[in-house]
């Protein structure tokens, strides 16, 4: 049997695309993870609650991702939840946890595609996006 598409919060929605985009590879690693927890603490529409239920959450997103269509499923469910005012900071959001390693992977780019369709973010709204995130992700060292 399929599993349904769930009804999210926006919250929720926000969360289940960081946990897909990160989990896209094959795996989550420690600095997407810090980020998932930093985007929660401190996004103003996150509450303490979001953050006590992430773990929850995350496991919800991973179930659904899962299943049989469950990145189309998440993809769609999140853009169901969210106002048209919040898909560019989910988009935010999302962007900060790929790039939280400092590298992008083909599938991870394709994900990223694929949820700025999703969402309807433009192509300028999007290249501002990541064009900020690489900003603030840059160390000391100059880039390749």
């Amino acid at each position: 049997m399929a599993s349904p598409v769930p009804q999210l919060s926006a919250q929720e929605a926000i969360i289940y695309l960081m946990v897909m985009a990160s989990a896209v590879d094959g795996s989550i690693n420690p600095s997407e993870l810090m980020t998932i927890g930093r985007v929660v603490r401190s996004f103003p529409l996150f509450s303490k609650d979001h953050e006590d239920k992430l773990v929850e959450i995350s496991e919800e997103a991973g179930a659904l991702m899962g299943s049989d269509g469950g990145l189309h499923k998440v993809i769609h469910a999140a853009a169901e939840a969210l106002p048209e005012h919040l898909a560019e900071t989910a988009y935010a959001a999302v962007v900060d946890v790929v790039t939280a390693d400092e590298s992008l992977n083909p599938e991870e780019i394709r994900m990223l595609e694929l949820i700025r369709d999703g969402l309807k973010i433009s192509d300028d709204g999007a290249a501002a996006i990541e064009h900020a995130a690489r900003a603030r992700h840059m160390t000391m060292e100059a880039p390749l």
